[in-house]
């Protein structure tokens, strides 16, 4: 992403996300639902990371995916945080490197890792994509 994408400051993680969730199933058509958002406060730095990902997430589901339905939990439990974006989209082969090693798909990995996380992305095709993002304590 050209811009850098952060939590507005006193919103927090959890409500950024689902009204930027609201907004973009609004946009694009595509049903969205959130299955889990932390109840507690997220450091600021993870908090931005994570939401940067969920954005670049929807950002592929809305462009690639041709997707009918999106599922978005972000979980913050004694091990850490986790998050999860899930599509019932056309997904894609695991043998086709360029779209395994793009830079949307690049750019959430870096967010995770800058915070000190693992993305991994698992998609077959006709079967939809998973994204998954873990942050441990």
């Amino acid at each position: 992403m050209a811009e850098e994408v952060r939590v507005r400051r006193g919103e927090g993680l959890a409500p950024s996300v689902e009204e930027y969730l609201h907004d973009w199933a609004e946009r694009s058509g595509i049903a969205a639902e959130v299955w889990a958002l932390p109840g507690q406060a997220v450091p600021a730095h993870i908090a931005d990371a994570v939401y940067a990902t969920v954005v670049e997430a929807l950002t592929n589901v809305e462009r690639h995916s041709r997707a009918e339905h999106v599922s978005v939990a972000i979980t913050l439990g004694a091990g850490g945080l986790r998050m999860t974006v899930s599509d019932d989209g056309i997904g894609y082969a695991a043998h086709r490197p360029d779209r395994l090693d793009g830079r949307g798909q690049a750019a959430m990995r870096a967010n995770f890792a800058k915070v000190g996380g693992t993305l991994t992305i698992n998609s077959t095709l006709r079967g939809g994509t998973t994204i998954t993002g873990v942050i441990p304590v």
